[in-house]
């Protein structure tokens, strides 16, 4: 069974009490894995050769870049933590309350990727410490035996891996003193090189420049994460993820900086960058050092092994893979003991392949990728500007706007290639979760996103003219009585405006059928959904569906993306047709189109694969002109029917003896024009009425729409073509030539 998911407020506040026992303040929680997953292993190993290649200043300059990227996603982190009840799974947590649970997913699943395979490189990291003490211990015994022993940690409780980090902090607290100690044994020998020649230092004597400097360098500074992890443990994350982190951050910083100097003053630049082991042999206590060195390596492993977990966990708990509720399960002790095993697998599969070098750059950019997620999602809440968005711990707009850019930018200096792969990756997981259709079980800013931009092109496109014929779609208003009505017409409604245009389906009905109508008609909208048409329906209670409905046409006038055609049926019978006239009178007063539907009552839409439209005829000069009449709206309705139905379209003209040929002419020129590729011109020759039976069959008629229509003439088109008819009134802003 999985687990519950809160309901209640209160639930939420208490942060799933009922399943997680252990809770971690800022110091144990944040602060702690956080400091030591900064110092890690770059400072003890790699931190001289930047700057015996950047010099002093340089490597400040790299140093305080790469810190100025991180700081400003740790404040953009701290800020959209202190606006949500985040949960479990950190940055995954973060994103997917803003962006959505594909988002979210899509970022989430990379990171934990990364994570677990960072836990094997920092075994590596360790077992190179390791055997620089014991060269004759076996390689892979190491690497299995550290495995282990995090393995175990981890699977007992986070608990104790944060008591195993204190030690592991006091061990690095012990070699840097060891570092500022020598300072006073008389280690400062050279003069520091302010800036560098970037010799490289590599074997081949190939240069570099201050961008592969700052590459190496960069992932130093990427621990930022370790705290927000533990985001679902954590007794307050609102108050110990911006404190914890950014006062790792801080104090970080300036053990880089004084660590940076000290090197400058003990070895030379090229000693630097051909000795990774500066730091070890000029300190007070080398094997302080040393002890500092392999504490790094294993805490950062610790807090991976402990921390991704809980990102599997996140995931699971929201099913953004299948079977994924097998991982979102807690042991007793609140221990995401099952994702903790699979983990553990990866880890071994990962420690298999013995080197994981090639790859070391995609773990960098899925966590640059996740740090520039949640810069955006900070820059997203700060434009909409929604009263929701209410962080206790606010921070200026250029903020997030530098860490995005910031982070982008590092993504393809270190290396471009990869940077590809891993956003193509995201990409493919975002797609995929889209078709996956998750259940949201919260809300996010999705919506206020969509609606802020939505509200943006409306008051843009009002600035412009009004009438865009280029940009014209069919956009219908269909007023029904009954659901029922829709049915007969609901493939020809879906293929007139399909696939970019919508349908708006108001119900008239009184009192005592409101909540059938409403029932049907969330039904049919959500028939057209699934056809991907964008469909709205409202009811509106009326026991005159005739005056309801000019009310309606009047008021939808002052709406934005109104609708452009009214699209009506005309019944066997029916009565009242003073007040359909009416109607269509209205919606040319307010400049809708109008599409009124004339079933046959026997073939229907017959095989819908023939469409006619009929033109009136253009004596005495068959002059093609922008103005063509009344005719746009009949040819784009049926080309769209073309094209959705796959059917062949013939237009049709009707001329007296001697001007077929004018005529011929006027419709080749008038589909070239048009560009109505694969449309059939035709001529009949004598009377309208007799044209009407001599024509090629069609499944669906269209004609245009008299200013004055006799409904039973209307109907008695029917009857002689055999067909379908639709009869159709342009409103003015549809050109068949645009």
């Amino acid at each position: 069974m999985d687990e519950p998911q809160p309901e209640t407020l209160q639930e939420q506040v208490d942060e799933q009490k009922s399943t997680v026992r252990k809770k971690y303040g800022t110091f144990a929680g944040v602060f702690v894995p956080t400091l030591l997953t900064i110092l890690g292993v770059i400072l003890f190993v790699r931190h001289g050769w930047v700057i015996g290649n950047a010099g002093l200043l340089g490597g400040i300059g790299i140093i305080s870049l790469a810190f100025i990227i991180v700081t400003f996603t740790a404040l953009s982190m701290s800020c959209i933590t202190t606006n949500i009840r985040i949960r479990a799974g950190g940055a995954y947590s973060i994103i997917s309350q803003s962006l959505g649970l594909e988002v979210g997913g899509s970022v989430g699943i990379p990171l934990y990727l990364a994570q677990t395979f960072a836990i094997s490189m920092y075994i590596f990291g360790f077992r190179e410490g390791w055997l620089y003490i014991f060269p004759e211990h076996p390689a892979l015994m190491v690497d299995f035996t550290v495995f282990v022993t995090l393995f175990i940690v981890a699977y007992l409780s986070a608990g104790l891996a944060f008591r195993i980090q204190y030690i592991i902090l006091a061990v690095i607290i012990g070699a840097l003193i060891s570092v500022a100690v020598s300072a006073f044994t008389g280690v400062f020998t050279t003069d520091p090189q302010w800036v560098g020649n970037f010799p490289g230092g590599g074997d081949d004597g190939s240069t570099v420049s201050f961008w592969i400097v700052f590459a190496v360098f960069f992932p130093a500074a990427t621990g930022i994460m370790a705290g927000v992890n533990m985001s679902g443990e954590l007794k307050n994350p609102k108050k110990s993820i911006p404190f914890g982190t950014l006062a790792a951050i801080a104090i970080s910083f300036v053990v880089y900086v004084l660590v940076g100097w000290w090197l400058s003053r003990v070895a030379t630049p090229e000693e630097l960058v051909s000795n990774y082991n500066v730091l070890i042999d000029y300190a007070y206590w080398p094997s302080a050092v040393l002890g500092g060195l392999l504490g790094a390596t294993f805490s950062s492993a610790l807090s991976s092994i402990v921390g991704a977990p809980r990102i599997l966990q996140a995931l699971g708990d929201h099913n953004i893979f299948p079977g994924g509720s097998f991982f979102s399960k807690l042991a007793g002790n609140g221990e995401p003991r099952n994702a903790i095993l699979f983990t553990g697998g990866v880890v071994v599969a990962t420690l298999m392949l013995r080197d994981l070098n090639s790859i070391a750059p995609l773990i960098t950019m899925f966590f640059l990728i996740t740090y520039t997620m949640i810069n955006m999602v900070v820059f997203i809440e700060q434009r909409l500007d929604m009263i929701s968005f209410r962080p206790t711990f606010t921070i200026p707009r250029f903020v997030p706007v530098i860490g995005t850019l910031g982070c982008l930018f590092t993504m393809f200096i270190i290396n471009p290639s990869f940077g590809l792969v891993a956003i193509s990756l995201v990409v493919g997981a975002y797609l995929y979760l889209v078709k996956r259709k998750l259940e949201v079980p919260y809300g996010d800013m999705r919506s206020g996103l969509f609606v802020s931009i939505a509200e943006w092109a409306a008051k843009h496109v009002s600035m412009l003219p009004e009438k865009n014929e280029r940009a014209w779609k069919a956009n219908l208003l269909v007023p029904v009585q009954s659901s029922r009505e829709l049915r007969g017409s609901f493939s020809l409604i879906r293929n007139l405006v399909y696939p970019r245009g919508s349908v708006k389906l108001i119900g008239i009905t009184g009192q005592d059928r409101i909540e059938q109508l409403s029932e049907g008609l969330m039904n049919m909208s959500s028939a057209f959904s699934r056809e991907n048409v964008y469909t709205r329906w409202s009811v509106i209670k009326s026991d005159d569906f005739h005056l309801a409905l000019l009310n309606s046409l009047q008021t939808l006038q002052g709406t934005f993306f109104k609708p452009n055609i009214l699209f009506l049926r005309l019944q066997p019978g029916q009565e009242n047709e003073d007040e359909l006239l009416t109607l269509i009178s209205e919606a040319r007063a307010n400049e809708m189109g109008v599409q009124l539907y004339v079933e046959d009552n026997v073939a229907q839409l017959g095989r819908s694969d023939s469409i006619n439209v009929w033109l009136r005829e253009q004596s005495p000069d068959w002059d093609l002109s922008m103005d063509l009449g009344n005719i746009d709206l009949a040819l784009l309705s049926g080309y769209k029917l073309k094209k959705n139905w796959g059917a062949r379209m013939r237009v049709i003209v009707v001329v007296e003896e001697g001007q077929e040929e004018a005529a011929h002419a006027y419709l080749e020129d008038l589909l070239d024009v048009a560009r109505l590729k694969g449309v059939i011109p035709h001529v009949e020759i004598g009377t309208f009425e007799d044209a009407l039976g001599n024509a090629p069959h069609a499944d669906v008629d269209f004609f245009g729409l008299p200013d004055e229509p006799d409904m039973e003439t209307l109907r008695s088109y029917v009857e002689q073509t055999r067909s379908a008819c639709v009869f159709v009134a342009d409103s003015g802003d549809e050109n068949i030539l645009a």
